[in-house]
């Protein structure tokens, strides 16, 4: 079998797999850490899915890097090789409050190039894959070269981290938008991004796991996925980040620099 393939298989077998394991916790006391703040918190499952991810690498493709959120797997500070990149829960504020709105992520890059992949909104059981140069599905239905329609016609998703950090320049953005949405899921947003259930996602700071899927997915429906100041992405470190078309890309990188409408 092309190893791809087997892969993109066995991947996908894994987050199904772990999204009825977070289900099944509903019913369960759930243990909660405070990272660095009251809003970055940390559950057991985030744990237990992240270690049984990293059990299944090591034990199909044993030797590959792997970076997680929550720190099982390696010390990475490089790109070479194939490198794993994980976020067991994506919104984990969201799964503990509401049960709703959080996703899991898993992304294969090789050199510093993504290669693979995946964003699983759980609740609402949507897949969305990417393979580079292959384009980006969900579940398993190709989705289309996304319209590159200005800022003005569609709704814009902004962080709350960056509605509070940069008030006026965030508000600038969504009152040249259709509308402002906040879901707190940096995946799910992405990928109704890649979707064109929105014109575009900013926030003021995301960590590589956050990124690495839905920048593959992203960048195979033609989005342009950068930092805020449009300069590129780097996963080692946690960046300020700007998806969409490249029509709105501009403006909002515009609107931005400038603090005007």
């Amino acid at each position: 079998m092309n190893q791809v393939i087997e892969r993109d298989q066995l991947i996908k077998k894994w987050i199904y797999a772990a999204a009825a394991i977070i289900k099944e916790s509903f019913n369960d006391k759930l243990d909660i850490e405070r990272k660095s703040n009251r809003n970055d918190l940390v559950t057991n499952m985030d744990k237990t899915i992240e270690k049984q991810f990293i059990e299944k690498i090591h034990q199909f493709f044993p030797g590959e890097h792997i970076l997680g959120e929550e720190g099982f797997g390696d010390d990475i500070n490089h790109l070479d090789g194939v490198v794993w990149i994980i976020d067991p829960i994506d919104g984990t504020l969201n799964f503990i409050k509401q049960q709703s709105d959080f996703a899991i992520m898993i992304a294969i890059y090789e050199n510093g190039k993504g290669q693979l992949g995946y964003i699983y909104d759980v609740m609402q059981d949507k897949l969305y894959s990417a393979q580079v140069g292959k384009g980006a599905y969900c579940n398993d239905v190709l989705l289309p070269i996304i319209e590159d329609k200005p800022l003005k016609e569609g709704l814009v998703a902004i962080s709350s981290a960056l509605m509070s950090k940069e008030e006026g320049l965030a508000r600038t953005v969504g009152r040249a938008s259709s509308g402002v949405r906040l879901i707190g899921s940096a995946g799910i947003e992405t990928a109704h991004v890649a979707s064109g259930r929105l014109i575009g996602y900013l926030a003021a700071y995301l960590a590589p796991w956050d990124i690495a899927a839905g920048k593959v997915i992203a960048e195979e429906v033609g989005l342009v996925y950068t930092k805020l100041n449009g300069e590129k992405i780097d996963l080692l470190q946690k960046n300020p980040t700007l998806v969409a078309p490249p029509t709105a890309h501009k403006e909002i990188s515009a609107l931005l620099k400038t603090g005007k409408k």
